[in-house]
């Protein structure tokens, strides 16, 4: 029965579609009259919506359909007609066609922002005015946009330059460089959609910015503008010392702090034991540094990253400028070495202090000199070869009592491909050494000291889409360490000479660093990076009883350096120590609009090599020594949470953090600690942790001619050393105490009043607790000498104002 329903069913089916029709159709027949005609030819009944309008006409073509089968004619009014039609059993159904989605193609603007010497802008703000949509300048000035097919108006800003405004066709992938022109009477409006108002959906939080037009403004020692000294005015950044080089982040030691010179490490940061720093501010370009949320592709450090980068030269005009100021001058040249094509940039410092101090009667003599350059070459569209380097000397004689020559040497060579647009590669290779060289006449004895380094990196960055982005590589960086080499010179001298024993390693890393947007409100940016860290021989490595190099003698309740048992002899190359870890990296900011948001980060970093310093604030003569069989790299987990705000237009920007450091394996040393010239640097060091937390307002005026910020910054900076053993006390009885880079109350107010475009007025005020310190509280009679009797490490601190 039920394979005769199904045939007779097929049999119907077959009746129905072989109806044939005769029909005209075109422009002026309505869909009423064509259902009469087919209704009059067959037994079909038309079904439709109250969308379809019967009386509309939506034949686009004339054609005369003789004899043709309903099935066939309906297949052809599909292809040409704005409605569709369906047969069901003896219905024909009709409704709208769904809008065809037609996706068009997005076109790439890209281009590149220069000034008016051909300089690469970094931070220049593309904004597109019929789409709403920009960007922002990379390091090298460059910048991409997609859109549609169509004309636009571009407009370019950047504080200190006249807006550009520009209109441009798009039809196909198209490339257009703009040069701005300085203008001061537009300064503060170009702040407004400038740097200065906070970047709401950006992840990367806890890092200061200022540009170079913002530090020539700002107060100055001796009129020197200085790049370094200007980041003192942010949060979170505080002065190592009085007089003294290096600077604290976070309640971190200095030399947690990574600097870097074009992607080269540098190790000593200023001239003058702190006067000036070694960034010549007529050759910065720009200065980023990474208080937390660090990405991926840095480490190395536990407190902060500076990233420094130089100019290139003028690629048209050759130029010259200078400058004098109280105490040292400052030369720069720059020109193309091809026109349009390569380019060179060499500036200079150097101090004339010493020459006026010869007209007194004091012998001493100080002076610095260093030199900057950078050369520019562009192999074609897609390759680009650059050198830069740098060189700068410190001298002091101290009225021939003893002389000091110390200083930093610095040489990349980088490479940067373009593969296409959504992928490029920067390959470069560099060598960085810091050297400390004294003399002492009347010994007649020469100290040297240096640290050298030779390193490979090699970036990529990946885009995949406008939501999603790569950015992986790897690096490698082998040091030289020299702690130090005694010379004597002439007949006479009572010393001997000795060297120090050198110390080798390598470090290695591979990195991944993603940005991921998720939806319009929440961003993403998170990565892991994988560090190793090989303790290399020539060296012959102490051995000591229980493999401990310090002892605790309880008689006297004091540590004691422990006597060596032996030596163990690795040979050159041989791996002493091997270290790695995981470091993963994540970040993430959510928008509540256009103008609030909050944002959260966490990091993990290795720190692989220590300063040994007695002083709290680094000193030219430091010395660096890498992690071994008894010193453990030091490792940090960072957390913080923000809240960031821009107010009435961007006139106003707020931001607000909380952060939580802590710190393993951090080094302290016993006291009475012998560090310069000791061959056994272990036998003065125990291992502890430290830890810091605290709390950093930013509130900025953007705009008007009265503009500045107010910073203040609320922490606290601890260290712990407990005793290995019960019986041992550790350091201050194991408790946490003040580290000497603890400063509670840090609050900067930074203000300028643009008074007419050729007068300005600039003023900074300082006011920050003082640095904690060790004061002795009585003394007693040994051997026949009063020996100080100190209170627990670090209870003391005073207040310190700066105006």
């Amino acid at each position: 029965m039920k394979h005769i329903i199904s045939a007779c069913f097929f049999l119907f089916s077959l009746c129905v579609f072989s109806q044939n029709v005769t029909v005209n159709v075109d422009q002026t027949v309505t869909l009423k009259e064509f259902f009469k005609e087919i209704e009059n030819q067959t037994d079909f009944k038309f079904a439709f919506t109250d969308q379809i309008n019967t009386s509309q006409k939506y034949f686009t073509q004339k054609k005369t359909y003789k004899n043709t089968e309903i099935n066939e004619l309906i297949n052809e009014l599909n292809k040409t007609s704005s409605i569709q039609f369906s047969i069901v059993g003896n219905n024909i159904f009709v409704k709208q066609k769904a809008a065809k989605v037609t996706t068009k193609k997005k076109n790439k603007l890209t281009g590149k922002v220069l000034d008016i010497n051909k300089q690469a802008i970094i931070g220049a703000n593309i904004y597109i005015k019929e789409t709403g949509n920009g960007a922002t300048t990379d390091r090298n000035g460059m910048f991409d946009v997609e859109v549609e097919k169509g004309t636009y108006t571009v407009v370019i800003s950047y504080v200190g330059f006249r807006n550009k405004e520009k209109q441009i066709t798009v039809s196909d992938d198209v490339r257009i460089d703009f040069n701005m022109e300085d203008d001061s009477q537009e300064l503060d409006q170009v702040i407004v959609t400038g740097t200065k108002a906070v970047d709401i959906k950006n992840t990367q939080m806890s890092v200061s910015k200022l540009s170079m037009a913002e530090i020539k403004r700002l107060p100055t020692a001796m009129g020197e503008p200085d790049p370094l000294k200007s980041l003192l005015t942010l949060p979170g950044v505080t002065n190592a010392g009085e007089a003294s080089s290096g600077f604290n982040v976070r309640g971190g030691a200095a030399d947690q702090n990574l600097i870097l010179l074009d992607g080269a490490p540098v190790y000593g940061d200023s001239h003058m034991f702190g006067f000036f720093s070694i960034f010549n501010a007529d050759i910065v370009s720009g200065l980023d540094l990474y208080k937390g949320g660090i990405p991926s592709k840095f480490g190395g450090r536990v407190s902060s990253v500076l990233d420094v980068s130089q100019q290139t030269g003028d690629l048209t005009d050759y130029k010259v400028s200078g400058g004098i100021g109280l105490i040292s001058s400052r030369l720069m040249v720059q020109g193309p070495i091809k026109k349009d094509v390569g380019s060179f940039i060499i500036a200079g410092r150097a101090s004339y202090a010493h020459l006026f101090l010869k007209l007194t009667d004091i012998k001493s003599s100080v002076m610095f000199y260093d030199i900057n350059a950078k050369f520019n070459y562009r192999l074609g569209a897609n390759n680009t070869i650059a050198f830069s380097g740098y060189m700068g000397n410190d001298l002091f004689d101290i009225n021939n009592f003893f002389n000091t020559t110390y200083g930093n040497n610095m040489g990349t060579f980088s490479w940067k491909h373009k593969f296409s647009d959504n992928l490029n590669t920067n390959l470069s290779i560099f060598y960085s050494d810091y050297k400390f060289n004294l003399q002492i006449p009347f010994q007649k004895l020469e100290w040297n000291s240096k640290i050298t380094n030779y390193g490979l990196k090699y970036n990529w960055n990946h885009t995949i889409s406008d939501n999603f982005k790569l950015n992986y590589g790897i690096d490698g960086l082998y040091y030289d360490f020299n702690p130090g080499t005694v010379k004597p010179y002439g007949t006479d001298s009572a010393y001997n000479y000795n060297q120090l024993d050198k110390k080798y390693a390598l470090e290695t890393s591979a990195y991944l660093d993603v940005e991921h947007n998720v939806t319009e409100k929440l961003n993403l940016r998170y990565g892991l990076r994988y560090s190793t860290f090989f303790r290399l021989g020539n060296e012959a490595i102490s051995t000591y009883e229980n493999g401990e190099s310090v002892v605790y003698n309880p008689l006297y309740n004091i540590y004691e350096e422990a006597t060596p048992t032996g030596s163990k002899y690795y040979g050159k190359g041989k791996t002493i120590s091997k270290f790695d870890n995981l470091e993963p990296r994540l970040a993430l900011s959510y928008a509540f609009n256009d103008e609030t948001s909050v944002k959260a980060s966490y990091n993990r970093m290795a720190q692989y090599i220590h300063m040994l310093s007695n002083t709290r604030a680094p000193l030219p003569m430091t010395i660096w020594t890498p992690s071994g069989p008894f010193t453990k790299p030091q490792m940090l987990d960072q957390y913080a949470v923000g809240y960031f705000k821009n107010i009435k237009e961007s006139e106003y920007s707020f931001e607000s953090e909380l952060f939580y450091k802590n710190i393993k394996n951090r080094i302290d040393y016993i006291d009475g600690a012998n560090l310069l010239g000791n061959n056994n640097i272990e036998q003065d060091i125990l291992t502890g942790k430290a830890r810091s937390y605290g709390m950093e307002l930013l509130f900025r005026k953007n705009t008007g001619r009265f503009t500045g910020w107010v910073s203040y910054t609320l922490s606290k900076a601890e260290q712990k050393t407990p005793g290995r053993t019960a019986e041992e006390p550790g350091i201050a009885n194991g408790e946490w105490y003040l580290s000497g880079y603890d400063k509670l109350h840090n609050l900067n107010i930074t203000t300028n009043y643009e008074f007419s475009p050729k007068w300005s007025f600039n003023a900074n005020f300082s006011l920050q607790s003082g640095q904690p310190v060790t004061y002795p509280n009585g003394y007693y009679e040994f051997a026949g000498r009063n020996i100080p009797n100190y209170t627990l490490r670090n209870e003391t601190d005073f207040l310190h104002i700066t105006i």
